[in-house]
């Protein structure tokens, strides 16, 4: 999340006057696709799959969409990568790399101008630090945890998706509006999809679980968006509320429930997204944000960032926010416990370790990453790192591929 101003409802005259949206005044009729660039729907060139040939995927055995990614259950090719937990440090423009078995800063990659997230590739070959304000993206081998080769221009990558048939990396344009379908390998443009101000702030996704569709919040107009994978184009929209926040979204392992942390209601939204409507809400803490499901697929750990609305661009240290992290049981979709961190502290985004034992987590407003124990909620570690850490990635986890952000896999 990239504090700006907003888009409010109010602001949708000036914005229809000026000729930017005309669907601002009444319901929300879908946004045309930007045809400039050259589009592939027949999405004819194929990535190599992780073992086999990319093509339609399943949904998870039994039911269960985390099937594939229980403790241990690392592909071949994660099995070679390093251990590592990569950082990016928004104000430092660089990644700090944690070794997880001492909880040590080992390396610090320079990297571009606030770096978002590290993300990993749909094959797993590659970790890619999204740049946004130097519109490139740094490449790290994840078998070194070093660089490979030098950075990928493209636009406004504040996040970075990947289709799950393995055609399409997601770059999440996030000021632009846009949602960029790239080649996963060269990132060359295959399709812009323009959204507008009708989905300011596009910024987080997850994906059905046939992998033909996915939802995407819109934090600064307060909507979800659903979007058609092969065909490139919205199929419906969700208005969440004035005041909403939507930041992260995660579909529970039934495929039925999809999860929308929002960070000014201080709780996560149930949506139902084959009709496109919510069906509850479950308060969590303050700033709720990040969502991430445990390695048995029975619970979703939520960070709740702490408290201070930030406004405005600039940031600050803050040591005091009451950060929490809450524990949803899928099955009963109830919260099922709360973990606090002692003397306050401001969680956001990461994921969870391979084995499922640990909760990793940056701190973005304390300069620091929090290690929760899963098993009982205690926090076991702080260590410090750069100014504003966000989309901390811990590497390698279990799944055939990866969705992207911070470690999606299925």
């Amino acid at each position: 999340m990239r504090r700006r101003g907003r888009v409010t409802r109010g602001a949708c005259a000036l914005l229809a006057v000026a000729g930017l949206v005309a669907a601002c005044t009444g319901g929300h009729s879908s946004p045309k696709a930007d045809s400039t660039p050259a589009a592939d729907h027949a999405h004819s060139s194929v990535v190599p799959g992780i073992g086999s040939p990319a093509g339609p995927v399943s949904p998870g055995t039994k039911g269960d969409l985390y099937a594939y990614t229980r403790a241990g259950m690392l592909s071949a090719t994660a099995k070679l990568a390093k251990p590592l937990v990569y950082v990016p440090n928004l104000s430092d423009g660089t990644v700090s790399v944690i070794d997880p078995a001492t909880f040590h800063v080992v390396d610090t990659i320079k990297v571009g101008v606030q770096p978002q997230h590290v993300v990993p590739a749909w094959d797993e070959k590659t970790l890619w630090v999204n740049n946004n304000d130097s519109n490139t993206l740094t490449p790290i081998d994840p078998d070194t945890g070093k660089r490979k080769g030098p950075d990928v221009a493209v636009d406004d990558p504040y996040n970075l998706y990947f289709t799950p048939d393995g055609v399409s990396a997601l770059v999440m344009a996030e000021a632009k509006t846009d949602i960029d379908f790239r080649d996963p390998q060269t990132m060359a443009l295959q399709y812009r999809l323009h959204l507008g101000p009708l989905c300011a702030g596009v910024n987080h996704a997850d994906f059905s679980p046939d992998g033909t569709w996915f939802i995407a919040t819109c934090e600064f107009s307060g909507r979800l968006v659903k979007v058609d994978i092969k065909q490139r184009k919205v199929l419906g929209w969700l208005d969440l509320g004035s005041q909403s926040a939507p930041q992260d979204i995660k579909l529970d392992p039934y495929g039925q429930i999809w999860y929308v942390a929002d960070m000014n209601a201080d709780g996560v939204y149930e949506v139902d997204g084959v009709t496109m409507k919510k069906v509850g809400f479950l308060h969590t803490g303050l700033e709720t944000h990040g969502l991430y499901p445990s390695r048995d697929g029975t619970k979703l750990y939520v960070s709740n960032r702490g408290g201070e609305r930030i406004k405005g661009a600039a940031f600050s240290q803050h040591t005091g926010d009451l950060g929490s992290v809450s524990v949803i049981d899928f099955k009963t979709r109830q919260v099922a416990a709360t973990w606090p961190i002692p003397g306050g502290g401001t969680p956001d985004m990461g994921n969870v370790s391979a084995d499922g034992t640990q909760l990793w987590l940056s701190g973005r407003r304390s300069n620091e990453v929090y290690v929760f124990d899963t098993s009982t909620g205690e926090v076991i570690a702080r260590i410090p790192v750069g100014h504003q850490p966000h989309g901390l990635c811990v590497w390698p986890l279990p799944g055939r591929y990866s969705l992207g952000h911070t470690g999606i896999l299925r």
